[in-house]
């Protein structure tokens, strides 16, 4: 794993449009920023891409159906844009695809059923899209595979616990689910769709339950961390709090390691971002007993078996949406006072 000080933060410009839960999707040195719900709070069709190289934004014409908290995917020379939240906050059934070389949106199949909080992942050009929550606010348990060249959405298995909001994570043949809400009520169901027999396995659930916590995988270990953790049913005088839990899962022993104190992250946080850069899963950001969003980042190391304090995000936010590209974490938008435009990237630099 790169050492703690190979990390460092790109700031990029601001996005034009400030806002929370939009989509992202980065292609060949693009970020596409679509969506998102504005000061308003009203779901926004706005889509900007951020010219890399150039570190220029050009306004893209807008969504043909404003959304925000929609599954967003690059497909060869086409970003996908599933499901989400209309205006009035109904989810939605409409999938439209942008045209990179057109530069113009086009209606595609629709789900089946209405669905936000959907989780999506592709492989070999195919996009699998994993629960949601429907128009009656009940968590689906649908899972769908979409080819583009036939333009149609085909049923598979469903999941064996219906949530939205989940973390997916493709790992060879499997699609790891975990984590996600049914209501207000967080899961702890963890659960694989091997994608060659089509068939579902569960694993053991996570041992503890908590609201807004974040997931990442890293060499084929699944974390599971922090978050808001909820006083049990019998304890009526304690409050939710955050927590600094790391819970691990090794597939190769089919167990969570219990949680000793010396891996628990440094920060309590909830609604942050996780992910892996470097060889390390990182935190960034989110919640914590601070009256202001966080901007403490840090790493954990496999092999050192300990968390170390990464440089600070120069925007504290919670709320963000996160894009993964090659050696750059983008932490996009999110809340800061309100909604925030920052872009910035959490990167490997060259260390001499």
């Amino acid at each position: 794993a790169a050492g703690a000080g190979a990390f460092a933060w790109a700031t990029f410009p601001a996005m034009p449009t400030r806002r929370v839960y939009c989509s992202a999707a980065h292609r060949d040195g693009q970020l596409f920023v679509l969506g998102g719900c504005g000061g308003g709070g009203r779901a926004l069709g706005t889509a900007e891409v951020l010219d890399l190289p150039a570190q220029r934004w050009t306004t893209l014409p807008p969504l043909p159906t404003p959304r925000a908290g929609a599954a967003a995917l690059a497909l060869g020379k086409q970003i996908l844009v599933v499901g989400g939240v209309d205006a009035a906050q109904s989810p939605l059934a409409s999938v439209e695809v942008y045209h990179v070389d057109e530069g113009k949106w086009e209606k595609k199949a629709a789900l089946a059923q209405p669905s936000m909080g959907i989780s999506a992942v592709q492989r070999d050009g195919a996009v699998y899209a994993l629960g949601g929550m429907g128009a009656d606010t009940s968590p689906q348990a649908l899972v769908r595979v979409y080819e583009p060249a036939k333009d149609h959405w085909q049923p598979l298995p469903s999941m064996p616990t219906p949530c939205y909001g989940a973390s997916a994570f493709l790992q060879g043949n499997k699609i790891f689910v975990l984590g996600g809400r049914q209501g207000k009520l967080p899961v702890t169901a963890f659960e694989a769709f091997d994608l060659e027999t089509r068939s579902w396995t569960r694993y053991p659930s996570m041992p503890s339950r908590r609201a807004f916590a974040a997931c990442a995988m890293v060499d084929g270990v699944v974390f599971s961390l922090g978050g808001l953790q909820q006083p049990g049913p019998h304890n009526f005088y304690s409050r939710p709090h955050f927590v600094n839990t790391v819970e691990m899962f090794d597939p190769a022993q089919g167990v969570w390691r219990k949680p000793s104190r010396t891996i628990r992250m440094k920060e309590k946080r909830a609604d942050f971002v996780a992910g892996c850069l470097g060889g390390r899963v990182v935190a960034v950001g989110g919640l914590g007993n601070q009256s202001c969003p966080l901007d403490s980042v840090e790493g954990f190391s496999l092999s050192l078996k300990k968390w170390e304090p990464l440089p600070p995000m120069p925007t504290g936010r919670c709320s963000c949406s996160s894009c993964p590209a090659p050696s750059l974490l983008f932490v996009i938008g999110g809340v800061a006072q309100g909604p925030s435009g920052a872009v910035e990237a959490l990167c490997l630099r060259d260390v001499p």
